[in-house]
């Protein structure tokens, strides 16, 4: 899909292959990593520029000699620079390499960015992303065809990503690459696609820079893809609920071009035709809530039908205000002015004339059965801490709630199963009390869920060691408590198959 957008006036840098290995060697020499920057900037001032507030930043890499202070002051804060002072950061590129690629321009005496680049990086792997700079570093509001680098949702989608070793994977509105990069930790072929051919050139820089390869192709969502399945899809799409009126801007990296959820719903539709059996697809998305209308029926009407499984776990809920406040404000427009008070008024009459009282945000989690059994769908609320990396635990998830799906209620009695590692018991009970009123089963990583037993399933958990089969614990516990161990293994069998597909209980 097409449509008008205001555009940037400089290009993003060129991908010549000896230009940026010049480049590379000089970020590598002169420690331009993330613990580089970190061990720079402290505490202080690196949870500042975490919260884009520049000034404590800028307050160290002042009195700071070093290429890396130089570096972060040039491209992250944008700043201008001596030109002597470039030139000894980047001593291989040189300034005139720097200008080649197109990564700096000259003002006065001086150089400055004409994107942000700055080191990222996860357990394994350090990289570099280059991207559209910053309006922290711009001093003015974005461009409709911003590309967008490491953001928030950007490291959800990263954390929260199953990683399974796939032959093919799709990163689908790839934006700068950020996602691309991680994929190929366990992807033997990476597909990239974005509508914006900006975001392509950036995604085409950033994997020369770090020396890996993707396939890259222009198009909107999954047009470019006909006929073709992957093992795994990652998405950031352009779930960003915006009112369709003038005067909104309708930034590329958040609007997909439609109204309402539109974007998300139909992604979840259709993407299905695009993976493989046993195949996963994960992104990031908003739902509008009507009135006052459960959010997992509107996202369950979303799933029906399409013969996949479906996990989704909503993260975060917003009124229309909320909404309105946070979306306005992104693009670097201040709340003080009549553009962003008209906006705000923009937002609010949107969502009025659909009568949405609530926008749900979350996480997708989706996956093609590999047999023609029948899909499973769990819709579930997580609100609170969950584990970092979360993507561990979303496949895990599937595998286990894949197993239940595929087996009956006398396969899982004849599992011995055992609490996962992390799984902890707490006791709450009256001062003076001789039995707890309350038994809960917690769970220290995934969702962190806590499931409160009674007196017969708290007995069950604690003999989850391996040894005794579900069957042979219950029929135990039955005669132990003096009822019937039909009525036990009938009211204990979702109980079970709920703690299986949380992970509180493994094989």
């Amino acid at each position: 899909m097409s449509r008008q957008v205001t555009t940037s006036t400089t290009a993003p840098p060129r991908a010549d292959a000896a230009l940026v290995g010049r480049l590379r060697a000089d970020l590598r020499s002169a420690g331009y990593t993330v613990d580089g920057v970190s061990a720079l900037l402290g505490p202080l001032a690196g949870a500042a520029l975490d919260r884009e507030q520049t000034l404590p930043a800028q307050r160290v890499t002042a009195d700071a000699d070093s290429p890396v202070a130089t570096l972060v002051r040039l491209f992250t804060l944008g700043d201008a620079v001596d030109e002597a002072e470039a030139g000894a950061a980047l001593p291989t590129l040189g300034v005139t390499g720097a200008l080649d690629l197109g990564l700096v321009t000259l003002q006065g005496p001086g150089v400055v960015a004409t994107c942000d680049l700055r080191p990222y990086g996860d357990e394994k792997h350090e990289w570099w992303v280059a991207s559209d700079l910053s309006e922290l570093a711009t001093r003015q509001p974005l461009r409709e065809d911003h590309v967008l680098g490491i953001g928030g949702a950007s490291t959800t989608l990263a954390s929260w990503t199953p990683r399974p070793q796939v032959e093919r994977a799709l990163d689908l509105g790839t934006g700068c690459g950020v996602q691309a990069l991680h994929l190929g930790a366990h992807a033997r072929h990476i597909t990239a696609t974005d509508i914006s051919e900006r975001a392509l050139a950036y995604a085409r820089f950033n994997a020369l820079l770090n020396e890996v390869e993707w396939e890259l192709r222009a198009g909107s969502m999954l047009e470019p893809l006909v006929g073709e399945r992957f093992g795994l899809i990652v998405s950031n799409p352009p779930f960003v609920i915006t009112p369709r009126r003038a005067g909104v801007p309708l930034f590329e990296y958040r609007d997909g071009g439609a109204s309402g959820d539109t974007i998300v719903a139909d992604l979840v539709r259709s993407i299905g035709e695009h993976l493989e059996p046993g195949g996963i697809a994960q992104f990031l998305g908003n739902w509008e809530i009507v009135g006052d209308a459960d959010w997992r029926d509107r996202v369950r009407g979303w799933v029906a039908g399409t013969g996949l499984d479906a996990w989704v776990v909503q993260r975060e809920l917003q009124d229309p205000a909320q909404y309105a406040e946070t979306w306005a404000r992104d693009g670097g427009h201040h709340s003080a002015t009549a553009e962003f008070a008209s906006m705000y008024a923009a937002w609010l009459d949107d969502f009025a004339s659909r009568g949405v009282t609530a926008i749900g945000f979350g996480v997708i989690t989706l996956q093609r059965p590999a047999t023609g059994r029948e899909p499973f769908v769990c819709l579930e609320e997580a609100t609170g801490r969950v584990a970092a990396p979360m993507g561990p635990a979303v496949l895990a998830g599937l595998r286990s709630r894949t197993w239940l799906a595929e087996h009956s209620d006398d396969d899982l009695l004849a599992v011995a199963w055992r609490c996962a590692p992390d799984v902890t018991e707490e006791r709450h009970g009256r001062p003076g009390a001789d039995d707890p009123s309350v038994i809960l089963l917690r769970q220290g990583g995934g969702l962190g869920r806590a499931v409160r037993l009674d007196t017969a399933m708290a007995a069950f958990a604690s003999v989850c060691d391996g040894d005794l089969t579900a069957g042979q614990a219950l029929t135990a516990i039955a005669s132990l408590l003096d009822v019937p161990a039909d009525e036990l293994r009938a009211s204990a069998l979702p109980v079970i198959r709920d703690l299986v597909a949380g992970g509180l209980l493994v094989r």
